[in-house]
């Protein structure tokens, strides 16, 4: 009950795109969405099923929770990627260096005719 009231909260706090394309559109087919919708519809006679009614409502929920999970393995995969570039761009910069240190330290003499 908590979590749904919290998830009707957070509703309002949504951004534009969220509200219209909240998701990743499904991977099942038009048949396959279709035979989902009429499983879901039908009357449960099971009580696991009928128990896990209750927590239809919480789909939305994990769609969203996996979704930022997704987020934040890509963002650390591209923090990782900038933190080896930054590296390797570190290193370059000190090997400039030494080339430049080294070239001020070689004498300028004028070459004898």
């Amino acid at each position: 009950q908590r979590i749904l009231r919290l998830a009707e909260m957070c509703r309002r706090l949504e951004t534009e795109e969220e509200k219209v394309l909240p998701f990743y559109p499904s991977s099942l087919s038009e048949c396959e969405q279709q035979k989902a919708r009429r499983i879901l519809e039908e009357i449960p006679n099971e009580p696991l099923v009928r128990a896990m009614q209750d927590y239809i409502g919480l789909e939305r929920f994990w769609q969203r929770f996996n979704k930022a999970k997704l987020e934040e393995k890509a963002l650390e995969q591209a923090r990782a990627a900038l933190a080896n570039r930054n590296q390797d761009l570190r290193k370059l910069l000190q090997r400039y260096l030494a080339g430049v240190a080294i070239n001020q330290k070689v004498p300028r003499d004028p070459q004898p005719f």
